[in-house]
């Protein structure tokens, strides 16, 4: 299985970077919109869209949603970067409230367990994670930002994913995934100092303050967006969103964390001196 899933991960990375580097923003974005699209048909089955005339209805409202959001946005004449923050606002703000939703399950699933709250809520996460990265994209070095944003969230879920198999003994939300561990939590935390360090080092020049106000927030805001889904299967009664990517799950399984990490990223990006 750790063979199977460190093979799909390097090809993963592969395609990436090829497609980051050689891909114009615009078109990079549009890109990722198909990939937004798979994760919203995994969506759908998550929150028991059992038709799969109900899901590509889903679909549909998914590919409207992310068409609008990039004419309104001018991704293909001039973006407005100003409105791609708004909504990357809006976005961390609501992540606030399923942090509380988080904290109260399984009482507060009375909230948000709907169906029909649960699409709606699947439409604006999946839009506003496409907007944060096409913002992203768009700011100077948008494409070496972009990395460093992904790079953020996977060292979350790897720091977790090893200090937890290796040291786990605390549980972090034992209700909402019980695998999840302080000590895995911790393992993170460790990586980002780790990753500070290492872009000090290649960039002496660097705001230490700024890494710290960009990668810190963004590091702690991914785990909350893993528990999210993690308490939406744990509600759903599945184990993966799907079985698209051998070793990993589906496409939402690995993007979990991008959807809560993305909004705060492109938001702070303003709020940072100058790299």
């Amino acid at each position: 299985m750790l063979k199977q899933r460190v093979f799909t991960a390097v090809i993963m990375a592969a395609v990436f970077l090829g497609l980051l580097l050689y891909l114009s923003p615009m078109w990079f974005s549009l890109v990722i919109m198909l990939l937004v699209m798979v994760a919203g048909w995994e969506w759908g089955s998550l929150i028991k869209i059992g038709s799969k005339s109900g899901r590509a209805v889903y679909l549909g409202l998914l590919f409207a949603f992310l068409m609008a959001s990039s004419y309104i946005l001018g991704l293909y004449s001039t973006f407005d970067f100003e409105l791609g923050q708004q909504i990357s606002l809006g976005a961390v703000g609501l992540w606030a409230v399923i942090f509380l939703w988080i904290q109260g399950y399984p009482s507060s699933a009375i909230l948000w367990s709907s169906k029909p709250v649960l699409g709606l809520l699947g439409l604006l996460l999946l839009v506003a994670t496409w907007v944060a990265v096409a913002a992203i994209l768009q700011a100077e070095f948008g494409r070496w930002l972009l990395l460093l944003a992904i790079v953020i969230v996977v060292l979350a879920d790897v720091g977790g994913y090893i200090a937890g198999s290796l040291f786990g003994k605390h549980k972090l939300a034992p209700i909402v995934s019980p695998g999840k561990t302080w000590e895995g939590f911790a393992g993170g935390f460790f990586l980002q100092l780790l990753l500070i360090a290492g872009l000090i080092w290649l960039l002496p020049n660097v705001d230490i303050k700024s890494l710290f106000i960009l990668i810190i927030p963004v590091a702690l805001y991914s785990v909350l967006g893993d528990l999210f889904e993690s308490m939406i299967k744990r509600h759903s009664g599945v184990k993966d969103s799907s079985q698209l990517l051998p070793g990993h799950g589906g496409v939402l399984d690995r993007i979990d964390g991008m959807m809560a990490g993305m909004p705060l990223f492109a938001l702070l990006l303003t709020q940072i001196s100058s790299f």
